[in-house]
């Protein structure tokens, strides 16, 4: 069983080696989401000590999924923005260990993102995913709609272009 749940920053910090192990998991795997091959768990930390101070911020919420204790997936949200958008959130990183996906916790996570997104006001989210991608294949299942495509916009790990999708959802008022 998998509890889903927002970790604060003291949390966070103290769980830090393993959100490195999941990042490092979908980096070798081949997910675009931002690094270069090789990348192990401690290339990570980096990244994710941005995340906690965002977090400590209150710019971003962070969620997980936990599976006999462990962080077996995460994913955030950007919840501060320009003054001309303070209804919009940035859904970023959703990241499942290889070995868990399948499970339903990409979407448990991201029900859990989209709901407290919308109960910070927010009402429009958008994301972007590897286009052709398992994910992009996910955010349609879960109701998000496809904003476009741009061509070479990433790479991916190993050096390849990667064509990037975006998606928006609207959350918290009629669609």
């Amino acid at each position: 069983m998998s509890d889903i749940r927002r970790l604060d920053p003291a949390e966070a910090q103290a769980r830090i080696g393993e959100l490195c192990d999941v990042l490092a998991d979908c980096v070798t795997g081949g997910a675009s989401v931002g690094f270069m091959a090789p990348y192990g768990p401690a290339d990570a930390a980096p990244f994710w000590q941005g995340v906690i101070a965002a977090v400590a911020e209150e710019a971003t919420l962070l969620f997980v999924a936990e599976r006999d204790g462990r962080i077996v997936g995460t994913v955030q949200v950007g919840i501060r923005q320009m003054p001309n958008q303070p209804h919009r959130a940035d859904v970023k990183k959703l990241l499942v260990l290889e070995s868990e996906r399948g499970r339903g916790l990409a979407r448990a996570l991201m029900a859990a993102a989209e709901a407290e997104a919308a109960r910070y006001g927010k009402t429009v989210l958008v994301l972007d995913t590897a286009t052709g991608s398992p994910a992009e294949t996910v955010y349609e299942r879960l109701g998000w709609q496809r904003a476009g495509v741009i061509p070479d916009y990433a790479l991916y790990p190993d050096g390849r272009y990667c064509a990037t999708t975006f998606f928006y959802k609207r959350v918290g008022v009629e669609a």
